[in-house]
């Protein structure tokens, strides 16, 4: 709940964005109301899932190293197995559960953030009302569109929290080690969140061919 402030606003500025530059490009071929379409299609299927991937991998992804990475060097990790208690039921499957689970629920509220951010720019620039604008995108959208990202960002939170909790638990000896872990974490789940992108896209893109 704490990435919402700093997500709302991103997306509305990415799907303000979205509606300008396609407003540049549209207006050549007086197309100018297709704006609603552009953003509302490019958000839901794209820059959704992956603007609100993006944002969870610097606050959850990165926490999630530090905090495994931390108990492996005051070996909590170690205690918890002298308990008997496995450190992948206690430590990673709840935060695999919150993943799967919030990842698409920020995903469709980003979503609906940047259709926000573009109806700024309809109603302001391109003649539409609010209600116009909202029902436009509700028109351009087909549900293989919102599945497809809403599958994207089940598999974005997987990749995240695997990759975080990995890194945290192949954290070395000595305190500067959870750093290393929580920055390799990071970069690592960005470019593995879009190669899944890129894998995803792609398929989506056969089957709808076929």
């Amino acid at each position: 709940m704490r990435a919402l402030p700093i997500l709302s606003l991103i997306s509305f500025f990415i799907g303000l964005i979205l509606a300008l530059q396609g407003a540049y490009e549209l207006r050549k071929f007086g197309a100018l109301n297709l704006v609603a379409t552009a953003v509302a299609v490019t958000m839901t299927r794209e820059l959704g899932p992956l603007i609100t991937a993006i944002v969870v991998i610097g606050r959850s992804g990165s926490a999630f190293a530090a905090e495994i990475g931390t108990m492996k060097v005051t070996e909590e990790i170690d205690a918890l197995e002298t308990m008997a208690i496995s450190p992948i039921h206690f430590l990673v499957t709840p935060k695999f559960l919150a993943m799967i689970v919030m990842l698409p629920c920020l995903t469709i509220w980003a979503n609906m953030m940047g259709i926000l951010g573009g109806a700024v720019f309809g109603v302001a620039q391109a003649d539409f009302t609010v209600g116009r604008y909202v029902q436009a995108s509700i028109d351009a959208l087909f549900l293989r569109d919102i599945t497809a990202g809403l599958i994207k960002s089940v598999m974005f939170g997987i990749t995240i929290t695997a990759v975080g909790c990995l890194e945290g638990l192949s954290t070395g000896a000595g305190a500067e080690q959870v750093g290393r872990s929580t920055t390799r974490a990071v970069v690592m789940s960005i470019f593995l969140v879009v190669v899944v992108d890129l894998v995803f896209t792609a398929l989506f893109f056969f089957v709808s061919e076929h």
